[in-house]
């Protein structure tokens, strides 16, 4: 049976022969920058829009990728094509980019200092597994505010999309406490909401869509699709500081990621956000959304996911 492949360190190689060293410094440092694109029919979404981010994050972070920009967009979409080869017509791909300051041999109390060889820069990709959050669109998802706060900007910058996670590992071992199926959406040091560990959070008060404002909350290009949607449908999208109150008497709330674009929230704490279903902004958004990719995002989670299960 063939195997996808997968971008490490200049090379195209089977997955089962990548292989990362124990002293690499993303996993010494946990010192790893990343990104995550989804295609829509086998095309990649937004693609050159994860590349400048991930790219904005190595610059910010002093880890300089051996290819540039546009070599990353050229190798991503080999790598999309092999690999969709190996996909059912209807299955679709991530594609993850990272990238670590490479191998720490002599490590003890190096953090921060120069890797002793090039950065570890990888490519790979696999099937979305809608199946993990079809109940997302047939129950909606419930976040939940653990004691556990987001790191401050103060200590490090959330335009980073790195893999320095764990105060969410902390985080979700606490909001399970809660309900198993839950998502924990962190506050920031003053009770403002944030994000959570894949996702961002948006509400709908009746008037507007209003996402946290960019200080506390890495911008997904996910959010960035939603401020364009909204254009479109003569909606008003504004970026500011709101609180858990807020959440509790909006109409509507959302999270937005790359896998399932945008889900609705129905609880908040155990308690019902509107009257609790997903809302008509969340279907007027994701209606305009399936439009521009040419893909029914809802069917395509919720069906093919049905499908999975029933072969299992």
């Amino acid at each position: 049976m063939s195997e996808p492949f997968v971008y490490l360190n200049g090379e195209f190689i089977p997955a089962s022969q990548a292989h990362i060293a124990i002293y690499d410094a993303s996993v010494v440092l946990g010192a790893t920058v990343t990104d995550m694109t989804r295609t829509f029919g086998k095309v990649p979404f937004r693609l050159d829009d994860h590349v400048a981010r991930f790219y904005r994050s190595c610059r910010y972070t002093r880890i300089t990728p051996e290819v540039t920009a546009a070599e990353t967009t050229e190798i991503a979409e080999e790598l999309i094509r092999r690999n969709s080869e190996l996909l059912e017509p209807h299955q679709d791909l991530a594609l993850v980019k990272f990238i670590s300051p490479g191998e720490l041999r002599l490590y003890t109390g190096a953090a921060g200092r120069a890797g002793e060889m090039p950065p570890t820069y990888c490519i790979h990709t696999f099937p979305l597994p809608f199946q993990v959050w079809r109940h997302y669109f047939t129950e909606g998802v419930h976040v939940v505010t653990p004691s556990v706060r987001h790191v401050p900007p103060q200590c490090v910058d959330p335009k980073i999309k790195c893999r320095s996670r764990m105060h969410w590992w902390l985080a979700d071992r606490e909001t399970h406490l809660v309900d198993p199926n839950a998502v924990s959406l962190c506050l920031d040091l003053d009770g403002n909401v944030t994000e959570t560990s894949g996702s961002n959070f948006l509400i709908y008060t009746g008037d507007e869509i209003v996402s946290p404002g960019r200080r506390n909350v890495l911008r997904g290009v996910s959010v960035q699709t939603v401020s364009e949607l909204c254009q479109e449908l003569n909606v008003s999208f504004v970026e500011r500081d709101f609180q858990i109150h807020d959440v509790i008497n909006a109409r509507e709330a959302f999270l937005a990621s790359t896998p399932y674009c945008l889900a609705p929230v129905t609880q908040v704490n155990g308690i019902p956000v509107g009257n609790g279903q997903p809302g008509t902004m969340l279907h007027r958004l994701l209606d305009r959304w399936s439009q521009r990719v040419g893909v029914n995002i809802i069917e395509q989670i919720t069906s093919t996911a049905h499908e999975a299960e029933a072969a299992r």
